[in-house]
């Protein structure tokens, strides 16, 4: 996941700490942190699928079982091929979910490396009487505030796509 993030901090290290390896040490950050929360937002997403998956497939085992109670051989049919495409849905996510978390664990782990040299960098190319370091600090929280803002954003609008969704589902239930 940031291979190409870790080749570019391994490339601003190597050309030694000044001002400019730490500018682009600190770009490489921040798009590992986007990389990172991009991640976790693609983790949330799957295990949240994945509960409403699972709730889908309890839905239709319940149903089976009233069909087969009162001897509904074709609901029973139908509701036994429903829960093996439902099943098998849940199958998948749970793949997709474990293999997100360790992707969100090296994710992280890598960004804390990153951080580390980040810092050390700073400190290495902090010429006495000149700001770097704190002006490289501001550049990455002025960076974070905008991706916030960005994700908020997203957020915001896939909230409300939901609703509007949710609305839509309410009513055709109703017959409106």
């Amino acid at each position: 996941m940031l291979e190409d993030l870790k080749r570019a901090l391994r490339e601003a290290i190597a050309g030694g700490a000044t001002p400019a390896s730490v500018a682009m040490m600190r770009d490489a950050l921040v798009e590992a942190k986007v990389a990172v929360q991009e991640a976790r937002e693609a983790r949330d997403r799957t295990a949240a699928q994945l509960a409403h998956e699972r709730g889908e497939l309890e839905t239709v085992r319940r149903r089976g079982q009233l069909a087969a109670g009162i001897g509904d051989r074709e609901t029973v049919d139908v509701a036994a091929r429903f829960e093996g495409k439902h099943a098998e849905r849940v199958a998948m996510l749970e793949r997709k979910l474990a293999a997100l978390e360790t992707e969100v664990a090296i994710g992280e782990r890598d960004l804390e490396e990153m951080h580390a040299q980040f810092r050390a960098m700073q400190a290495a190319a902090k010429v006495p009487g000149a700001p770097a370091a704190p002006a490289a600090q501001a550049g990455l929280d002025e960076r974070d505030t905008e991706h916030n803002a960005l994700r908020r954003d997203a957020e915001r609008a896939a909230r409300e796509t939901d609703a509007a969704a949710r609305l839509e589902e309410l009513k055709k239930r109703m017959g409106r």
